[in-house]
């Protein structure tokens, strides 16, 4: 059984920067590619950003390119997103889950953490 535990979320202004962790616990971590979604207010969940099991790869929506950063440290289970020159469009809760390495954009485990929420205003 995996355990996702987000955090980082905070109101902040537009242009403004953010980290947000995810703590993975299990033995998943160290083996697998990590994700980033979120899920903005009415909408669907969506994918925003991967990292290859060995963190010598990423992938990026094309809404965030550029602007965000993903990493992990695989020493403390975690997975980092780092994001900058945030907007209004940022606005959502993001979550982590573990991801195809096939297809980053499909998520392993069905049950996700509680996310964390990222509010950006002007």
């Amino acid at each position: 059984q995996v355990q996702l535990v987000e955090s980082g979320g905070d109101w902040v202004q537009t242009g403004g920067s953010l980290r947000l962790s995810c703590v993975v616990s299990g033995p998943f971590f160290s083996r697998n590619p990590m994700g980033w979604f979120r899920q903005p207010p009415g909408k669907e969940r969506e994918f925003v950003a991967a990292i290859s099991a060995s963190g010598g790869s990423a992938e990026y929506a094309d809404a965030v390119k550029g602007r965000f950063t993903i990493s992990r440290d695989d020493a403390k289970n975690t997975v980092y997103l780092q994001m900058s020159s945030l907007n209004l469009e940022d606005t959502a809760v993001y979550y982590c889950n573990v991801v195809n390495g096939g297809n980053y954009r499909d998520h392993i485990f069905d049950s996700w953490g509680q996310g964390t929420q990222v509010t950006v205003s002007s």
